[in-house]
């Protein structure tokens, strides 16, 4: 037996018995359990569909095939309702269908996956699948995908070559987009800050079968647009029941709803108004459709693959095409020579009617870049051949074009015959092709397909096979080296083929026959080319036939890259697919020449330009059919604009290119003009394509893109935009020459006779006969321009120019892109140029922000023309380099350069001669007639009568803003006398009484004045007019000036000159002769309740001026004027706040520096000119300017400083992180929230308490609700933890024992009448209320204040006397209330309820009140006394002088702050910190400030840098806003912004108002505790160096919130930087201020800049750099040569303080830095001033870090031990070892970590405990 073997035929029989046992085995149980996956056909229980009542327009369609009838609809378990209208579903679904959801989970806060089930109901076409998965994602802030796929199965995806490299950044959690539906499963996509819905998916059941997909969503608007490739007759699309099939098919687009060569289900919705737009992608190739309906709604039925949908969100249109790019792909930038005019036809011929073609457009000068040849060409239509006897030539033919600076490009198709060649000769391409198997197959897998095209029979190539890739890439080769051409032309490729399916039909399956066809054309899958069961390296032709002409352009991409290497060349494809326009254009295919082709192309361009294919355009004068001479002439006009600007048409029709209607027709005229226009214009159309490739911008633009808030653009598509300025206006009507267009809301001009249009916003008739189209440039627009030549060859060598148009602010910005045109890869080589320009104030910047590039002929910008100008320059001078350049130079253009059209307004420079690649600023000085004028009436209503009464000119001005009514020349004062010495210079002046009276009889002139300058200083100077002969109000600010004056001349930085008629004061900088002050001008006034005075400035770069909310840190020069008088306002646009601070900083054309101080504090105002200029108007006292010379801007602000006083120091703790809450019920409350904060781990040093805390608001008394304050501030303080209270000056008079209104009025400390008019108080009403009243907070404030609010007394702090009843009682509340550590001081503008004093009636003058010259203040026609003291309560000075509240006003809340700052000292013995609301020059030197009670709203972020760079200025360093906002509710985004831009403010905290929900880091969710507490972790790690800061002000004068371009001022690019700041000189915050933002853009100036986070060298210098800024993320970077003291943070300072200090050491670009460290106990009084402190200055050089004692004399237990030192940028070789050399020079070896890839080295002294007050050094060094 065991030799016995298996016979064969035994061996067979068991085979085949074992076989069938497995297919009988399956076969039972497929019976009983059903196919694995997917549901049984029928349904064993009777199934009754829930049928909604729903509007018709809801209805989604169940029986979208044909045949429908009620038994049938309700066999497929669906409702039936006949109507009379056939668009509407009659068989729709019920609410019983599609899948239920089985479980939920959540991998991360950014992901969601869901287990679906189906339930159970019949089914529409067989096979659906049971179990689904739903997996969603954040990939980043502003991009949503969502997958729906069998859960078991594994089905097919696209493979995207783009898509699959495209990384996550996600930043929001998901639960903020996306809300989940159960039974039915559905979901809404939302957007994250408005919780709009934007795609809603619960109105119909998802649809999941094998073969049949169904998705429908509800969409917020009707604003849709996208979805190809079709042919739409409206760009937006029509939602009225529009179904639109998608799949590639070659069919001619005659404007049927059928498909066409690409695939884009793609479309972007337009929600409304605000811009806020969506797009919707479905990343699915199989055959589809996409239905939309009235809801509105959307539908996609697709028979394979699965839902892979992505959704973008973007504020405006154009960002979600932007993100849309990210994903796909962003386009290629095509070569330059491509952008210029091209011909084509099919059928020449022969090579000689080719030339015959060429030869006759070059004899008319038609501007002519390429020559095609079609099919033509080859042998038989065979690629990769030629025809030898028509094209016998064709070899050469290249070379002929290029003499002529022409390009050639030639056509492939994909299909490939299987004929031989003539003479019966092999053709090899086939054969090679075969032998490397690269066809596609029939279903066997083997056998190639057999199709017919062009040549006859044919095989296909399937460029899904590597193998293939190989064989094409091979081809091409063999032939460019037969043929040369240029660029390559790819046609058929969707792929079409002539038979239906091949030649032997398509087999009877469910992939040629499917259970559902979309309503493709002929509906039948394989109409036109392969059957579906064919086999492609993909998968099934039915899957990836939509993907045949993308496969073929990588493919082609591959065979490009190889034979042209470095040279960028150019692919053109039929078919596409997203993510085509990485590699390849497209043109519209194969139209038809009729005036509706002509129409639709426009809407095909549109969508390309969504769909990321910006290279695009139509046939010009059409493809198939004869054109005629009117509709070839107006295709022409059009197509001079399309990217991409072929001229083609098809065998058997007339010729068509502009040559063949005669030399001097109409059509070449036209066409000639407008290539020409084309061609001058090519550097900009340039320049959009690198911004689309850089940026994802679209080229051609919809109008909508960039004017959405204006719904008549929402449908505007027979005009459009190339990018933001060029608005293009085609005839498309025959026999017409007047047409409707519409002129978007801007300034637009005629770009052909430079004109302005009147119109805007609005419909126009529009004359444009025969040869003309409409063309006109958006205001606001620079273009770079170039002299047209009839090739690209030869205009890229000739001049550049800019055509600057300016918008209604006199501003323009552009771009220019330029590199060589036709390299590959420029763009991430640098090796381009790159421009930024921009016009404001009459200066054009012309900035260079690359220059990689170095244009071989040498161009240079020969011409620039300005639109918009109504009146010639008197100068115009041009300067050449960066600010920074020590070699920049100016020049005086002459004259004959400068031509002025006073008709169209145009300013035309010539033969400038600016190379192109470098920097200049060209700045024209405008003519004195219109913006030299000086306004005599600032007042409203003015008129001629008026204007005449006061001896001023009038003569109203077309330019806007300009006043009417202006000084005559010699309007003002005369000099009479002067004494000068060599320190000051005495005048006496004399009005001109010529003029009358300057117009207000209320406020007599004063005719006679003294001026008196006096040279204080080499830097600083002060001059001072009043009058002589009355005792008129000085302001009692106590300044520091020197004893002595400066007498050398030599060493004074200034020069001063005073005119005499009129007279006028000059202040000349020596070094540069720049007049930094030049008041030299008419409009001079001195009256008793009126003074003005003007200055023309040295440049339009002005900063200061408060307290008034600004919108930009450089003040606007285009007349705008800011009040200036203390007020209880909100900060608002040009409403006046708090303080009064009539200081600016002026930046001179030479980056040097100085700043100006009016000592007045009367109420006042200040306006801004474009001259530039300056006027200054106040209501009384004198004129006493002080003027400090810098030269940098930090100079000014120390100088300043020196003057006014140095900012206190605050106290160490007082840096630490603060809360606060108008609204606290309780101290449980405070308790509780501070409990909180300790479990959260948020640091956290200060509480407050506001008003609420007070009984019925009454300074220095505790409410009963916070009588257990006191002992949980002591618990507090234990801890670590400060407490601050708050104070209001105003006082109660209504209780019956009130100990501080008793003492007060006892020593007689009340504001009260003159005693001529009354001897009682001034009575207000602030918050204190009546005793025993309930508040109804719900009646209006005004009876809140008459019924509830008691009699309040105004402190006078002037008076010597309250400064001692102050200091009582809060030394009183200390010791027998609560303990407190800082104060903060509020409501002192003064604040009143009432407006002046109770009853309203102001005793007195009333001209007080109203005087005759009220500036724009808040509520003016109120008078001065609103919301505050009447205007004559009298004031007692510490001399005894009585001083009226109208004069003192404004330095009321600084009268306040120093007997505060002094009692807080005295009481609590430690130096603490006071906080005001009121400020005026000087206040820094007691307190610090907030910015008010500002709002909970995006805005105020930015308005918040600002005002800390403003303050700076003023002297004022402790400054920050109430973090998340004070008034209106916080947005959870918003806040948490906000909390990393106040963890940079010096004064951090967070605090709102009552009746709004909290707002403190504890309030939100974990992610915002963790996001607050990392954040702030940063802040106290930076804390010494933020204290050093401190010092640095508190003695030298220096910022601590720092503009940049006080470090980097040769870098003009700073000068309007203010969404950035700096802490000192060395680290950058670049916070994001805008809402939804994930990217922000940033500027580095030119240092070396390391990243906080990484420690990694950024490696950009002097350039925008887009970050990545994640919602918990800000962006913070350290400047290299600087160290940075820092210490590990704790929960509080108490215990951060006690922490080695660490040092954080950047180097520079030479391995060096520097920096300083100062600490004392933190808490001291004047330790400064007693010497009391620690200072050390460390420097590295060479891999040494040493550190120098400046100054010791600190208790022991201060002193700190040296800890961790990072060094960054420490080099990428190993450093291997590290020494301490200690000051007894003994060496202690540290341990070190050296990072190679980031290049920090981490040494750690910790473990020395070495003593920092003593010297040491530390030495690294590598191996080597």
């Amino acid at each position: 037996m065991g030799n016995n073997r298996w016979s064969r035929l035994e061996l067979i029989l068991v085979v085949l018995f074992l076989l069938m046992t497995v297919i009988a085995v399956t076969m039972i149980i497929l019976f009983v359990t059903g196919e694995p996956g997917f549901t049984k056909d029928e349904t064993t229980d009777v199934f009754v569909p829930q049928c909604p009542s729903i509007p018709l327009a809801e209805r989604v369609d169940c029986f979208p095939d044909a045949g429908a009838s009620k038994l049938k609809c309700e066999q497929r378990g669906c409702c039936w309702s006949p109507l009379d209208e056939r668009n509407v579903p009659w068989c729709f679904f019920p609410t019983n269908h599609g899948y239920s959801l089985e479980s939920l989970e959540h991998p991360s806060p950014y992901e969601m996956n869901a287990q679906l089930k189906r339930l159970a109901s019949p089914s529409l076409f067989g096979a659906d699948i049971e179990q689904l998965t739903f997996h969603a994602e954040m990939q980043t802030n502003s991009r949503l995908r969502f997958k729906i796929f069998d859960s078991e199965r594994q089905r097919f995806e696209v493979p995207h070559d783009h898509i699959r490299t495209v990384g996550s950044n996600p930043s929001s959690p998901i639960a903020n987009s996306l809300k989940i539906t159960q039974k039915p499963f559905g979901f809404k996509v939302r957007r994250n800050e408005n919780k709009n819905v934007l795609f809603d998916t619960t109105m119909a059941p998802l649809v999941f079968a094998d073969q049949y997909l169904q998705l429908s969503a509800r969409l917020p608007s009707h604003n849709i647009y996208g979805l190809g490739e079709h042919v739409h007759k409206r760009y937006r699309h029509d939602t009225n029941w529009r179904n639109w099939p998608i799949f590639t098919r070659d069919a001619q687009p005659n404007g049927g709803t059928y498909n066409l060569y690409g695939h884009h289900p793609f479309f972007l919705c337009l929600e409304d108004e605000s811009g806020k737009s969506f797009g919707v992608f479905l990343l699915n190739s199989n055959a589809m459709e996409v239905t939309l309906q009235p809801a509105p709604a959307v539908t996609y039925r697709t028979v394979g693959g699965i839902f892979d949908f992505y959704i973008f969100f973007g504020d405006t249109p154009e960002q979600v095409v932007q993100e849309y790019l990210e994903l796909v792909g962003r386009p290629v930038i095509p070569p330059y020579w491509s952008l210029g005019f091209q011909l084509s036809r099919w059928n020449y011929g022969t090579l000689s009617e080719v030339k015959k073609v060429v030869e006759r457009n070059r004899a008319v000068g038609l501007p002519y870049d390429i020559q095609y040849t079609d099919i033509d060409y080859m042998e038989h239509m065979k690629d990769f051949t030629y025809d030898r006897n028509r094209f016998k030539e064709l070899p050469q033919f290249a070379e002929y074009l290029h003499e002529k600076g022409q390009r050639y490009i030639l056509i492939l198709d994909p299909a490939i015959a299987t004929s031989r060649r003539e003479g019966d000769a092999p053709y090899e391409s086939y054969d090679r092709g075969t032998e490397k198997n690269v066809w596609v197959t029939e279903s066997d897998g083997k056998t190639p397909v057999l199709g017919r095209v062009w040549p006859g029979e044919t095989v296909f190539p399937d460029y899904t096979s590597p193998n293939c890739t190989d064989w094409w890439v091979d081809e091409y080769q063999r032939f460019y080296r037969e043929i040369k051409h240029d660029a390559l032309w790819i046609d058929m490729n969707e792929v079409s083929n002539f038979l239906k399916g091949s030649n032997k039909g398509c087999a009877d399956n469910n992939l040629n026959y499917p259970p559902y066809t979309p309503k493709i054309l002929n509906e039948l899958m394989y109409s036109m080319t392969l059957c579906m069961d064919a086999k492609q390296a993909w998968g099934n032709h039915y899957d990836v036939h939509s993907l045949y002409g993308y496969s073929m352009v990588l493919a082609t991409e591959k065979a490009l890259q190889h034979m042209f290497g470095s040279n960028r060349t150019m692919m053109l494809t039929r078919s596409s697919f997203p993510g085509v326009g990485k590699y390849a254009g497209h043109w519209l295919g194969d139209n038809t020449a009729t005036w509706n082709d002509l129409k639709w192309a426009i809407h095909g361009m549109l969508e390309f330009g969504l769909f990321g294919i910006p290279y695009i355009g139509a046939d010009i004068c059409g493809f198939f059919e004869n054109s005629s001479e009117e509709l070839c002439r107006r295709w022409m006009q059009v197509g001079a604009f399309y990217p991409f600007s072929r001229n083609h048409n098809a065998l058997g029709f007339k010729a068509q290119d502009p040559a063949a209607y005669g030399a001097d027709s109409l059509l070449v005229e036209s066409s000639k003009h407008y290539l020409t226009i084309r061609y001058t214009l090519l550097p900009y159309l340039y320049t959009l394509f690198y911004k689309a490739h850089t940026a994802g911008e679209t080229v051609v633009r919809p109008v909508l893109h960039e004017f959405y808030s204006d719904k008549s653009t929402w449908d505007v598509d027979r005009q459009f935009l190339w990018g933001k300025h060029l608005l293009i206006t085609p005839v498309l009507d025959p026999g017409v020459d007047r047409i409707q267009a519409y002129i978007p809301d801007a300034v637009w001009y005629d770009y052909e006779t430079m004109q302005r249009l009147q119109h805007r916003r609005s419909h126009v008739e529009m004359y444009l006969p025969g040869d003309k189209l409409g063309l006109h440039i958006r205001g606001g627009a620079i273009l770079p321009t170039q002299k047209p030549e009839v090739t690209t060859t030869h205009s890229r060598r000739n001049s550049m120019g800019l055509l600057i148009v300016l918008d209604d602010n006199n501003q323009a910005a552009g771009e220019l892109f330029w590199d060589d045109g036709d390299s590959r890869d420029t763009v991430k080589n640098g090796n381009y140029i790159h421009y930024n320009f921009s016009v404001a104030h009459g200066v054009l910047h012309m900035q260079v922000t690359s220059a990689g590039y170095r244009d071989p002929n040498n161009l240079k910008f020969e011409n620039i023309t300005v639109l918009g100008m109504p009146h010639p320059p008197t100068s115009v001078s041009v300067t050449h380099g960066d600010a920074g350049h020590h070699s920049q130079t100016t020049t005086i253009l002459p004259n004959i350069n400068i031509y002025h059209d006073t008709d169209k307004e145009v300013l035309f420079l010539h033969g400038l001669s600016l190379m192109l690649g470098e920097t200049y600023q060209v700045q024209w000085n405008l003519k004195a007639e219109e913006y030299q004028r000086f306004d005599c009436h600032p007042e409203e209503n003015e008129d001629e009568a008026k204007c005449n009464a006061r001896g001023c000119i009038w003569k109203p001005s077309s330019t806007e803003h300009v006043p009417s009514c202006f000084y005559p020349n010699d309007y003002g004062y005369t000099l009479t006398a002067i004494e000068e010495t060599n320190s000051s210079i005495t005048t006496n002046i004399t009005r001109n009484l010529k003029y009358r009276t300057s117009g207000r009889p209320d406020s007599p002139d004063i005719n006679n004045l003294r001026v008196e300058i006096l040279y204080h200083t080499s830097h600083m100077l002060q001059f001072k007019i009043w009058d002589p002969t009355s005792d008129r109000f000085e302001v009692p600010v106590p300044l520091s000036v020197p004893d002595a004056p400066e007498t050398d001349e030599n060493k004074r930085l200034y020069k001063v000159l005073v005119s005499h008629k009129p007279f006028g004061i000059q202040v000349i900088r020596k070094s540069t002769g720049t007049k930094i002050w030049d008041s030299s001008v008419p409009g001079f006034t001195f009256s008793d309740m009126f003074i003005q005075v003007s200055t023309r400035l040295s440049s339009e770069f002005v900063y200061g001026f408060g307290e008034t909310e600004h919108r930009t840190y450089k003040h606007d020069l285009n007349y705008h004027t800011w009040g200036m008088f203390a007020k209880d306002q909100p900060p608002g646009y040009k409403m006046n706040c708090y303080g009064v601070h009539p200081f600016y900083m002026g930046l001179e054309s030479t980056a040097d520096a100085h700043g100006v101080l009016l000592l007045n504090s009367n109420a006042m105002d200040v306006t801004f000119q474009p001259t530039p200029a300056l006027t200054y108007r106040t209501t009384g006292g004198i004129l006493d300017f002080y003027m400090v010379l810098g030269p940098t801007p930090e100079m000014v602000v120390e100088e300043y400083t020196a003057l006014i006083g140095r900012p206190v120091l605050p106290a160490y703790w007082s840096l630490g992180f603060q809360l606060c809450r108008y609204g606290y019920a309780n101290d449980s409350e405070i308790e509780s929230l501070y409990k909180d904060m300790k479990t959260a781990g948020i640091p956290y040093d200060v509480q407050y308490a506001d008003i609420d805390y007070m009984e019925r608001q009454l300074d220095f008394v505790l409410d009963s609700e916070f009588k257990g304050l006191p002992a949980l501030v002591d618990s507090m303080r234990a801890e670590g933890m400060r407490f601050i209270f708050i104070l209001d000056p105003a006082i109660s008079g209504n209780e019956t024992n009130y100990p501080a209104f008793k003492r007060g009025q006892a020593a007689d400390v009340f504001i009260k009448w003159p005693k001529h008019l009354s001897d009682e108080i001034v009575w207000g009403k602030v918050w204190p209320d009546f005793p025993n009243v309930t508040v109804d907070e719900n009646l209006d404030w005004d009876t809140q204040v008459e019924i509830y609010r008691a009699y309040t007394a105004f402190p006078d702090f002037f008076r010597t006397q309250t400064a001692a009843w102050w200091h009582q009682e809060i030394k009183d509340f200390y010791m027998n209330k609560t303990k407190f550590d800082g104060l903060w001081i509020d409501m002192n503008e003064p604040a009143s309820f009432v407006h002046g004093t109770v009853g309203g009636k102001c005793l007195g003058n009333p001209l007080l009140e109203n005087p005759p010259y009220m500036p724009p203040l808040e509520s003016k026609h109120l008078g001065l006394n609103h919301k505050t003291l009447c205007m004559n309560s009298e004031h007692i000075l510490n001399n005894g002088k009585k001083v009226s509240h109208y004069d003192l006003h404004n330095l009321y809340g600084w009268s306040h702050t120093k007997p505060t700052y002094d009692a807080l000292l005295s009481v609590t013995g430690k130096r603490g910190i006071v906080v005001t609301r009121s400020t005026y020059p000087s206040s820094g030197k007691w307190a610090g400030h907030w910015l008010g009670d500002n709002y909970a709203s995006w805005d105020q972020l930015s308005k918040s840098i600002i005002g800390m760079m403003e303050f700076s200025l003023f002297g004022i360093s402790y400054t920050g806003a109430d973090i998340c906002g004070f008034f209106n509710k916080a947005e959870y985004e918003m806040c948490l912004r906000w909390m990393h831009l106040g963890a940079f403010y010096p004064y951090s905290r967070n605090h709102n108002s009552k009746g709004n929900p909290r707002q403190d880091p504890v309030a939100w969710d974990d992610s915002f505790a963790a996001a607050s507490r990392d954040v702030l972790n940063i802040r106290y790690t930076l804390l010494p160096y933020l204290y050093t800061l401190m010092f640095e002000a508190h003695t030298k004068g220096r910022t601590v919130i720092r503009p940049l371009l006080h470090e980097f001022v040769k870098d003009k690019t700073t000068w309007d930087i203010f969404k950035q700041f700096l802490w000192g000189p060395a680290l950058l915050i670049t916070p994001v201020l805008e809402e939804g933002v994930r990217e922000v853009e940033g500027y580095l100036p030119n240092a070396r800049w390391y990243d906080y986070h990484t420690a990694k060298d950024v490696g950009v210098r002097g350039e925008m750099l887009r970050m990545p800024a994640p919602l918990n993320h800000i962006n913070l970077h350290v400047r290299g040569g600087y160290i940075l003291p820092w210490q590990k943070p704790e929960n509080n300072t108490h215990y951060s303080r006690k922490n080695p200090l660490g040092l954080l050491v950047a180097l520079s670009d030479s391995g060096t830095a520097q920096g300083t460290f100062f600490w004392d106990d933190g808490e001291g009084v004047d330790t400064v001033e007693r010497n009391q402190y620690f200072l050390a200055s460390f420097a590295v050089e060479s891999n040494r870090l040493s550190s120098q004692v400046v100054h010791i004399a600190l208790d022991p237990a201060d002193h700190l031990t040296l800890g961790v030192v990072k060094v960054w940028g420490a080099g990428s070789v190993r450093i291997t070892e590290a020494t301490l050399t200690d000051s007894e020079g003994k060496l202690h070896q540290l341990t070190l970590d050296h990072n190679l890839e980031t290049q920090e080295l981490i040494l750690d002294a910790t473990p020395r405990s070495y003593p920092l007050h003593l010297p040491f050094t530390i030495n690294w060094r590598t191996s080597t």
